[in-house]
């Protein structure tokens, strides 16, 4: 039976300052609590997930609803949340739940795994924690008034797990007014697991938590490359369309759309670094509409799939390879209007040619040939 998660996002953060709570906030070009989602959703040991949000919060919380993903509503206070979102699992019965808050974006798959592993070595509650390490003072007036022993003392951290109905009945029983799930579980006779917590799992809370949880975001960042390739023959014509500029020659290029072939490899590129095929799954040029086509409706269908995953296009490498027309009193403007239709500055575009040595139907003047490379980055 798979461990379900429920992931508290009910609240106001006012402490993180802003005029929209920092779970919707954005960190690394996403929001808090899709970093958060994303951690649990790509964990092999978590089933459902239920994201409990504020009343007034549905709406923005709407597109992250899920096959995998349901929301629920939450209450007043933390408890209230929480119980709302385990009332939500009940027709799915988990034996174990993860209960953790979504201003904790930074939880790796082995904390989740390691407190996972201790529901199933028989913990009937586990929950990470780091020991102290710096000095504890108490202070009074300004003033250092004595030392605190720090042996034996935790930072306490979240995903926190347990036996679902254990803590389910032990939230239904409890007053209210509890720090967290441990402490709820605790005043129910539940002994808790401690399991190793990590530094980087901090929880935002003020202005600065955000600096610092982007400088751990920046280091994860997800980086994709794709290559391209097309080849596209000569025709009767009098001039050729290559990365977007019309270019006068004594022939044309041959093709279903226009027959750019740099712009054509360039696409491929970046559907080639999605995983997501090349042109032909989205444009067939068994459908008569793309006959002609302009080739940037190809690149732009790209760049905006990127996108919709998350992914800028950080840089992109065209090479043109042909004997004629000459490609060098053009590339400065191909690259520029590659950069104009893709939506990024220009010197992240290059456009450069060679030729194949007479070798080949290039070196025959037969056709033209591009090779592209793309470099998508998610944050």
């Amino acid at each position: 039976m798979t461990t379900a998660a429920v992931i508290v996002a009910a609240g106001r953060g006012s402490r993180a300052g802003g005029a929209t709570p920092k779970q919707w906030r954005r960190l690394a070009g996403r929001m808090v609590a899709e970093h958060t989602l994303a951690a649990f959703r790509a964990s092999p040991l978590i089933g459902p997930i239920v994201l409990v949000v504020h009343p007034d919060d549905r709406e923005i919380a709407a597109p992250l609803a899920a096959e995998d993903v349901m929301l629920a509503e939450g209450g007043a206070t933390r408890a209230d949340s929480v119980r709302a979102g385990l009332e939500a699992l009940a027709p799915a019965a988990p034996r174990h739940v993860l209960i953790h808050d979504v201003a904790r974006p930074l939880a790796s798959a082995a904390l989740i795994a390691r407190v996972c592993a201790a529901l199933e070595a028989g913990a009937t509650a586990a929950a990470p924690g780091l020991a102290l390490s710096d000095a504890l003072w108490r202070g009074s007036g300004g003033e250092v008034a004595g030392v605190v022993p720090r042996e034996g003392l935790f930072r306490a951290q979240t995903p926190q797990g347990f036996d679902y109905r254990a803590i389910l009945a032990a939230h239904r029983a409890h007053p209210g007014g509890a720090a967290d799930d441990v402490e709820v579980a605790r005043a129910a006779g539940l002994a808790v697991a401690i399991v190793e917590g990590e530094a980087q799992n901090l929880k935002i809370t003020t202005p600065g938590d955000f600096a610092r949880a982007e400088l751990h975001l920046r280091g994860r960042m997800d980086i994709r490359v794709g290559n391209g390739f097309d080849v596209h023959r000569f025709t009767e014509g009098d001039h050729v369309t290559l990365c977007g500029v019309r270019v006068p020659h004594g022939r044309a290029l041959q093709g279903h759309s226009d027959a750019d072939v740099g712009m054509h490899a360039l696409t491929d590129a970046i559907y080639g670094a999605l995983a997501e095929g090349d042109i032909g799954r989205h444009f067939p040029p068994s459908e008569p509409r793309w006959k002609g086509a302009a080739s940037r409706i190809f690149l732009e269908h790209a760049v905006a799939l990127a996108e919709a995953h998350g992914y800028g296009l950080a840089n992109a490498d065209v090479t043109l390879i042909c004997e004629e027309p000459k490609i060098g009193p053009h590339a400065g403007e191909m690259a520029a209007t590659l950069a104009r239709i893709a939506g990024v500055e220009a010197g992240r575009i290059s456009v450069k040619a060679t030729t194949s040595e007479r070798l080949g139907f290039a070196g025959r003047k037969e056709g033209i040939a591009a090779m592209a490379t793309a470099t998508l980055v998610r944050p």
